[in-house]
């Protein structure tokens, strides 16, 4: 609890990976600093809800390994302990029936990793131990965690015969895929930067691709990476995650979306963190709560949700937001698809992506029991649980009446909508003494939120004059699945 004499240098307003972030940097300077969270736990929307043992996101957010595309992970104090679960190489497309292998990076990732793994797919025969397997799924590496049962008659559904090239197109068009995805890896952040700024859907067909390659891949991962459906977002924003995708392996942090923040304020000196504190207002030097009175400060930084943080700062914008619904199910009979992000390249169901998570982090479920996460964008329909059953049996090849449905979580204002014009670095010092940060000042990504509230630590470390243990340089922008 604060005591009413309490005071620091400066309060932090959200105990997001944002405003915790911002609280390393500020701590690691000596200055003093209050982190006051009206949630009863940090993290905001990147927390885990526990159920008999299974650790459910409520929001499925995919991150991308290696470091390039979050360079802020490897740089925030208290990060270092983070482990990574990583997803199979590329991703599984589901169309007509049948699933295949595509864009699966090569050797560790990286420009010839695209270009070697994508026209491998090209020439190279299904196997014909995988040839039987419902969906028809690719297999290129043991799963991290526990293996799925072998397939049986009664639990695997008949699929049809694998359609060679299908979704991505003849093999001249996976090799011009292939050689785009390189040419992105390979392209430096500036360039990206500086091409005309369009929605990605617009900017999708002047890339030089055929349109079967386009909405059978590039628009379902793209959907997936950014959690836009449509595709609104802008060209530049779907440039970089494209770029990061290409160049690395999608990812998931063990035990849930929640250690980011757990690992944040745990390695925060003792007493700096205070959840179930409610700001009500905000000045340059104090902050007002509902509990516990005001509390004076030299600098206050506001690190909530964007609509919170313009309800304290009257006059900031407010973005739109793309919804998102995460279904959660559990099963003693995994679908064969080990640890890979299965996405549906027809369009087919409410389900842009899903996935057997307990495949890629086994640390999300009990022992014997199989997760399967689903994200579904945009407003969910009526009956969602039975439309996503349906789909999800489609999609895995296998019935799914007999899985029981652990949690449904829609979330209305998921992500920060980024549409062009998009400014990737938004002001974060508003005057001297008054600074804001989070997602909706940067990239809709725990990237984005990381990296502004290193934005905004430095602008409070300017103006208190306090700058100088703390020098490093500025990541440059990325963006990836939010």
């Amino acid at each position: 609890m604060l005591e009413p004499a309490y005071q620091a240098d400066v309060v932090i307003v959200g105990a997001g990976v944002a405003g915790l972030s911002a609280a390393h940097r500020l701590t690691s300077a000596g200055v003093t600093t209050a982190v006051l969270e009206a949630a009863p736990y940090v993290g905001g929307r990147m927390s885990t809800e526990k159920v008999d043992g299974f650790r459910l996101d409520r929001i499925g957010q995919l991150l991308t390994m290696p470091s390039m595309a979050y360079p802020d992970l490897g740089l925030t104090p208290g990060l270092d302990a983070l482990v990574l679960r990583p997803f199979a190489p590329g991703v599984l497309l589901h169309s007509g029936g049948v699933r295949h292998r595509a864009g699966a990076p090569a050797n560790g990732g990286g420009a010839r990793g695209a270009l070697h793994a994508v026209r491998a797919l090209a020439s190279a025969p299904l196997p014909s131990s995988v040839r039987g397997l419902a969906g028809g799924a690719l297999p290129t590496s043991a799963p991290l965690g526990r293996s799925a049962p072998p397939s049986t008659s009664r639990n695997r559904t008949a699929a049809p015969r694998p359609r060679t090239g299908a979704p991505l197109g003849t093999a001249v068009d996976q090799a011009r895929l292939a050689a785009s995805l390189a040419r992105l890896a390979g392209t430096p952040v500036e360039r990206l930067l500086s091409r005309p700024e369009l929605p990605a859907a617009e900017a999708l067909a002047a890339r030089g691709l055929p349109a079967r390659t386009i909405d059978g891949f590039l628009r379902p991962l793209l959907a997936a990476l950014l959690c836009d459906q449509e595709l609104t977002t802008s060209s530049r924003c779907a440039d970089l995650a494209l770029r990061a995708f290409a160049g690395g392996r999608l990812c998931v942090p063990e035990g849930g979306a929640e250690m980011l923040p757990e690992l944040l304020s745990r390695t925060l000196p003792p007493g700096t963190v205070h959840t179930g504190v409610r700001v009500t207002s905000v000045a340059t030097t104090s902050v007002t709560t509902a509990e516990h009175g005001e509390f004076p400060c030299r600098a206050v930084l506001v690190a909530t949700d964007a609509r919170t943080a313009a309800d304290l700062l009257p006059g900031l914008r407010v973005p739109g937001f793309h919804p998102v619904t995460v279904v959660h199910h559990t099963t003693d009979e995994p679908p064969e698809t080990g640890p890979s992000l299965l996405l549906d390249a027809d369009r087919g169901g409410p389900v842009a992506h899903t996935a057997v998570v307990s495949e890629v982090d086994p640390t999300r479920a009990p022992a014997g029991r199989a997760l399967i996460s689903s994200t579904l964008l945009g407003t969910p329909p009526p009956d969602a649980d039975t439309a996503v059953r349906s789909h999800l049996s489609r999609l895995y090849g296998t019935p799914t009446t007999r899985w029981e449905t652990l949690a449904v979580h829609h979330t209305a204002e998921a992500v920060p909508t980024m549409s062009p014009p998009h400014d990737l670095r938004r002001p974060v010092r508003l005057l001297a003494g008054l600074y804001v940060c989070g997602d909706h000042r940067d990239t809709s990504t725990v990237q984005g939120a990381l990296h502004s509230g290193h934005r905004a630590s430095t602008a409070i470390l300017t103006d208190l004059g306090a700058t100088g243990s703390l020098h490093r340089a500025d990541p440059q922008p990325t963006t990836q699945a939010a």
